[in-house]
């Protein structure tokens, strides 16, 4: 056993000399093996930081929620004519839902209204998000109140001009003041601000921050939905430890009675589920993992590539020196293990400074991205110092193996 620990120590030492000795040629075979693993990694590390940004994003809301409306959120075999020719869900749905589905936790009605403007005084905020919903939505979504309170249902069914502001929309607008209580023109009509939402901060979705609540009955009054009007939906949440399957067959045997469908006839509405719009999130990211290892795979394979070659000629400069030592006593394996550390110690070091450069560049992306985390995690450094040993290994066998067959005389008269 301490031969062969005193063997590999030997190895070691020879092949940093060997690389101490050639600068530049180790820094330009250091080159490739730090692009292929910083690209690699680079892009790992971006996928799963993406990944983890959404996951965050969605973890406030329950996947079993369902939107009930006109549109797919999702590829869909009905042709867009067909589609475009279904009637609105409107709120007479949204009460005949409540009514009539059993295992129903929560359910909301909401319009998908547009970018507004809004006015304060000699204040104005132009491209905000102005959503008209029930009170329910607080029971579904993930918002949550960080001065005054949510309109009452009360306040919802009678459709009264009252709203909700996001953070950043209420720093825009009344900068340190109070909101509460005051009042601000949207759809060109005056509502009075009844509550504040926390800071929700920077996501990869729209941040509520920027965002406004308002009841959607108040915007029916002069603003329906119908054909031509502003589009809504029903979002369900049904209970908890529900058959999700058997709940959603439900949900569609009673709207198609509602909808007076007759059997064969297609549905005239789609069910949305948030699971299905976090399998396609899911789908995507796998694409875009594996469409990265692809395209950053030809990075480390040159880098692999310029090893052996690097490795080849080091063989053949050191023809003379390595007939000397197999002169001397050294043994095959001694020889094989000197290049092949080489050879790995070479792509170590490439791979550890690839490794730098993305987390570097991780805490760079960081920061001008403001609320996106860029994350190096242990997983993917695990990985790229797995991937450079590796290419060390498969680029060095060759030229080792090569290096340790050489017979001793033949190689000092070559080397002569």
């Amino acid at each position: 056993m301490l031969v062969y620990i005193r063997l590999f120590k030997e190895s070691f030492s020879f092949a940093l000399n060997a690389l101490r000795n050639n600068k530049l040629r180790t820094f330009l075979s250091l080159l490739g093996v730090t692009v292929g693993i910083f690209s690699i990694i680079g892009v790992l590390a971006a996928v799963d930081s993406l990944d983890q940004s959404i996951k965050n994003d969605l973890s406030g809301l329950d996947k079993n929620t369902i939107y009930l409306t006109k549109y797919s959120f999702g590829p869909t075999d009905v042709p867009r004519w067909q589609r475009e020719n279904y009637e609105q869900v409107e709120n007479d749905a949204f009460e005949f839902v409540q009514r009539n589905v059993p295992d129903i936790q929560a359910s909301a009605y909401v319009m998908f209204g547009g970018l507004e403007t809004m006015k304060f005084e000699d204040k104005t905020v132009t491209g905000v998000e102005v959503t008209p919903v029930s009170n329910e939505i607080y029971e579904i979504d993930d918002l949550k109140i960080d001065q005054g309170r949510m309109y009452t249902e009360a306040e919802s069914f009678s459709g009264q001009p009252v709203i909700i502001i996001g953070d950043g929309l209420a720093k825009s607008l009344f900068e340190n003041t109070n909101p509460i209580g005051k009042q601000i023109r949207v759809y060109g009509r005056k509502v009075t601000v009844v509550g504040k939402l926390k800071k929700f901060g920077q996501t990869i979705f729209d941040s509520p921050d920027e965002k406004a609540f308002l009841p959607a009955n108040f915007v029916r009054r002069f603003n329906n939905g119908g054909a031509d009007g502003i589009p809504g939906a029903v979002i369900i949440k049904p209970k908890a430890n529900v058959d999700i399957a058997a709940f959603e067959q439900v949900l569609r045997q009673k709207f198609r009675n509602y909808r007076g469908l007759k059997a064969g006839e297609p549905d005239d509405f789609f069910i949305n589920k948030l699971s299905g719009f976090t399998d396609a999130i899911n789908g995507i990211i796998s694409t875009l993992n594996l469409i990265g290892w692809i395209i950053s795979g030809f990075s480390l394979l040159v880098g692999g590539f310029g090893i052996a070659n690097i490795m080849f000629v080091s063989v053949k400069e050191r023809t003379n020196l390595i007939g000397i030592q197999k002169s001397l006593g050294a043994k095959n394996r001694f020889i094989l293990f000197q290049f092949l550390f080489e050879a790995v110690v070479l792509a170590v070091i490439g791979g550890l400074v690839g490794l730098l450069l993305v987390w570097l560049t991780s805490l760079l992306a960081t920061q001008i991205a403001g609320g996106f985390n860029f994350i190096l995690s242990a997983k993917n450094m695990f990985i790229g110092f797995s991937l450079s040993t590796f290419i060390g290994l498969i680029s060095g066998v060759l030229p080792a193996i090569s290096a340790s067959r050489l017979d001793p005389v033949e190689a000092i008269r070559t080397g002569m």
